[in-house]
This record gives C-alpha cells, sequence and structure tokens, in this order.
C-alpha cells in the first residue's frame, strides 16, 4: 500500500503571501492567458461544458467578454452544430453567408425565418445569388396578408444603399451614418450577394473590444465531445460548422479511450485539441503525447462532483492543479483547473499555481445566460444546476442516444454527479467583472503585472481552519 506523506491542499487550506509590489493600478496588469498554444483570451475564464451552464447565450456571453464558451455535448449533433453556427453569426466584421429568402417566399416564412434565425433582416436573393432586395422585421411586422410574397414588402435592390467586397470597417461606418441605414449589403461586379456589414456588428465590434475572436471577426467557441463512435461525427460536423476548439470531457481522462480518441481528432481536424480530466502529471503527459493542446485538471473537485464520494479517488485541488501544472509548463501544454473554484481569491490561487485558465460551472450556472430552468423557493430566486454525471443527465444522454428511456436506464445508472440550485446572480458580466476586478488586484498584490509573473512570484502558506476563519468577516453584525 503507498500512501503519499503530504496532505493534498485544496484552496481554503492556503493564502497567498504578499510582495513588494510596483503596480500602481489594477488597470496596469495584464489578465491574458492562453488556452492553448494558438488561443489566447484576454479573460482567463471559460464556463463549463454542462447542459446548465453553456448553450448559445452563455458562449456568446463569453466570447463577448473575452473569455470562451464550451458548447454541452448533451444533444443531438444537429443541434450543437446550430448553436456553432448561431454563436458564429453574433458578431462579425462581415458576415460572409447572409441568411438570405428567395422573393416568392410568404410574409409568413420570412417571420419564421427571422424569429428562429434571431435577425432582423433577410436578403432577397435571385438566381445566382443576385441580390433583388431586403426584407426586415419592420416589414413583415405589420403585414395584414402573411400569405402576401416577400416581394410585395421588401426593399428593391434599386434603392438599397450597397458597397463592394473588401470594404472597410471605417468606410462602412461613413457609409451607414451618411444614409442613415442599418444593413449595407456587400455585392461584386455581377451583382451577387458576398457578404453583409450591419451598424449593430460595428457597434458590438466598439463595445467588445477584448471579445475573443477567429481571424474572420467572429466570436470563438468551443464544444465538448465523447468517446463513443459518433463523436468523431459529431467534431467533424461542429469543425465545419465553425467551432474554434474541442474539448474532449471525460470524468476519467487519463484512460485508454480518451487517448486514442485525442489521437483520431488531431490526425482528422485542424483545431485545437483540450482533453481531461485529469489530476496527476502522468495524466498531462500522456495526454500530451497523445496530442492533446491543452489538459483540464481536476477530479472530484466540483461543487456538485460527488466521485470523490462513490469512487473513492481524487486529489485534492490546488495540489492537483500544481503538480500537473509543472508538467504542463515542461512540455509547454496549458493547464485548465476545472472545479473548485468559489471565489475571486480562489480563481487567483488556481492560477497562481501554475493553471493558465479557470474553467467555471456553478458560479456561472444561476446567471440570465445559463439555460439551468429557474425556480423560486421560500420567496428567493435560484436557477437549477446538475453535473453531467448525475442521475438525470445520463438517462437524458440515454434518450439524446436512443430516443427513449426505461426504467432499465435509470436502474444501470451510478450517479456521480447531484442536482441542485444556485442562487439567481443576473448577468454573467456582473459575475465575471468581479472575478476579473479580484484577479487584477490579486496581481497588484503579488507584484505581478501578468498570469505568467504570477507563477514565477507566487508563495503560498498554509493556514489552519483559525485562519481561514480569520481571513472572512468576523466578530461583527451583518447588515
Amino acid at each position: 500500500m503507498k500512501i503519499r506523506k503530504d496532505p493534498g491542499l485544496t484552496f481554503d487550506d492556503v493564502l497567498l503571501v504578499p510582495r513588494r509590489s510596483n503596480i500602481r493600478s489594477r488597470k496596469d496588469v495584464s489578465t491574458a492567458a492562453r488556452l492553448t498554444s494558438t488561443i489566447t483570451l484576454q479573460m482567463p475564464i471559460v464556463s463549463a461544458n454542462m447542459d446548465t451552464v453553456t448553450e448559445t447565450r452563455m458562449a456568446i456571453a463569453m466570447s463577448r467578454a473575452g473569455g470562451i464558451g464550451i458548447l454541452h455535448r448533451f444533444m443531438s449533433i444537429e443541434r450543437q452544430v446550430e448553436m456553432v453556427m448561431r454563436v458564429k453569426r453574433a458578431e462579425s466584421m462581415v458576415v460572409e453567408e447572409p441568411l438570405s429568402i428567395q422573393p416568392d417566399a410568404t410574409v409568413r416564412e420570412a417571420r419564421v425565418m427571422m424569429a428562429e434565425a434571431e435577425v432582423g433582416g433577410l436578403i432577397v436573393v435571385g438566381p445566382e445569388s443576385r441580390l433583388l432586395g431586403m426584407v426586415t422585421a419592420r416589414d413583415v411586422l405589420l403585414a395584414p396578408d402573411s400569405a402576401a410574397s416577400v416581394s410585395s414588402v421588401m426593399t428593391p435592390a434599386e434603392k438599397l444603399f450597397t458597397a463592394q467586397e473588401g470594404e472597410t470597417l471605417e468606410s462602412a461606418r461613413a457609409l451607414l451614418h451618411e444614409h442613415r441605414i442599418e444593413k449595407l449589403p456587400l455585392v461584386d461586379a455581377a451583382g451577387r450577394v458576398t457578404g453583409l456589414i450591419t451598424a449593430q456588428d460595428i457597434v458590438k465590434i466598439e463595445d467588445h473590444p477584448n471579445a475573443t475572436k477567429d481571424g474572420r471577426g467572429r466570436l470563438m467557441v468551443g464544444v465538448a465531445v465523447g468517446v463513443r463512435a459518433d463523436d468523431l461525427d459529431r467534431a467533424v460536423a461542429c469543425v465545419e460548422a465553425g467551432a474554434d476548439v474541442l474539448v474532449l470531457d471525460i470524468a476519467h481522462g487519463h484512460s485508454e479511450h480518451t487517448m486514442d480518441m485525442v489521437t483520431r481528432l488531431k490526425k482528422r481536424l485542424s483545431v485545437p485539441v483540450i482533453a481531461g480530466n485529469v489530476a496527476t502529471p502522468a495524466g498531462v503527459l500522456d495526454l500530451a503525447a497523445a496530442g492533446a493542446d491543452a489538459v483540464k485538471v481536476g477530479v472530484g473537485a466540483g461543487s456538485i462532483c460527488i466521485t470523490r464520494i462513490v469512487t473513492g479517488f481524487g486529489v485534492p485541488q490546488l495540489t492537483a492543479i500544481a503538480e500537473c501544472a509543472e508538467e504542463g509548463q515542461r512540455l509547454n501544454v496549458p493547464i485548465i483547473a476545472d472545479g473548485g473554484v468559489r471565489t475571486s481569491g480562489d480563481l487567483v490561487k488556481a492560477l497562481a499555481a501554475g493553471a493558465s485558465t479557470v474553467m467555471l460551472g456553478s458560479m456561472l450556472a444561476g446567471t440570465d445566460e445559463s439555460p439551468g430552468a429557474p425556480v423560486v423557493k421560500d420567496g428567493r430566486r435560484y436557477k437549477v444546476v446538475r453535473g453531467m454525471a448525475s442521475l438525470s443527465a445520463n438517462v437524458q444522454r440515454r434518450a439524446v442516444d436512443k430516443g427513449e428511456v426505461s426504467e432499465e436506464d435509470y436502474a444501470e445508472v451510478v450517479p456521480e454527479g447531484v442536482e441542485a440550485i444556485v442562487p439567481y446572480r443576473g448577468s454573467v458580466n456582473d459575475i465575471l467583472h468581479q472575478l476579473v476586478g479580484g484577479l487584477r488586484s490579486g496581481l497588484s498584490y503579488a507584484g505581478a503585472a501578468s498570469i505568467a509573473d504570477l507563477w514565477d512570484k507566487a508563495e503560498f502558506i498554509q493556514m489552519s481552519q483559525a485562519g481561514m476563519t480569520e481571513s472572512g468577516s468576523h466578530d461583527v453584525g451583518r447588515i
């Protein structure tokens, strides 16, 4: 029997020791970090691929704030692909393939199409994608005859202001302002539609200067996949739709089928692959050898995870991060700390221990952007959150796979997660603002100008339970 002599540590077991600092303002530090070797985030936060945390709205909000969201995989391939496309359409300099409609389509069809895609207008095209006009939500909103043709309510091409493909942002902005229009179709010499610039997209670009974007100016998004036979098809479909990174997410990531899948994904696709979860340096080494571009660390640390109780396995999270990060830095493979973060102080500790980024689940589950169901209990608002190894999540996955579930499906599941509720917290932007503010303060206390600088300067000190009590408010009445 092997027993480690040194106890494993988690966030509440330690504090960071303050250092002399030449940081004059929290604005002087950089919170940029590598997600993978090719993707840099201006905010080192990733929203978890949980079905009560990250779908389209959360993914869009995370990328606009400078982080990234990972779409969960507990859905059909078609639905996951649709979510990827929605994120990629949410913001860009040029909408390269604007939604279009035929002139003989009905007003009713135009309304449905705009509502489903959550857009305010459609390009009306004829043969060979030639521009015939544009129809907007305003054109169809009060149209008396839903069966009327789109051509009867659209603005015809001769009354539209257009521009040539390759239009610059500054020139497009000037045209939109000069003519007091909101949409600027781009056409080639033959009158074929090549793109669309909207006033709303220009405003979004200016409002979110730190947004995580791809080379075409679109928001970046990740998707989760598993290790089953159809997950390769899932990955291919999502990447073709525009997914920027794949997350191979398995409870016990240090396993042969995980490494085999990483290798298959890397051979088939050109996007980065993140793999996990592991809790040891050996796990990082093996996943990196299989081709992983980053590794997720955390076994049993999440607030709704009971893997340690059910299986008896795990490593306290701070120790796991520190040990895995040492191997990750040796291999030049970024580490993502996944689980256990409850405060901005925990986030700072996770990064100080060597993580490049932090994945958050329950902390974001109570926000407007999360897809979790809202509930009211004792007069207070909450949202539902569940672990992806919980009973209901496992059963739902079987329902997606088979189209139905039976009593046997419930009986076969051994859950390693629970369902819970978290307080409603409003916009995710408010949570992210507090977290990043705490991180900036933490960097200043360390005298660190960046997260990489924090790795070099961080010094931890263990503390007792009395020290933990002393760390919070105490001996006073709370208002």
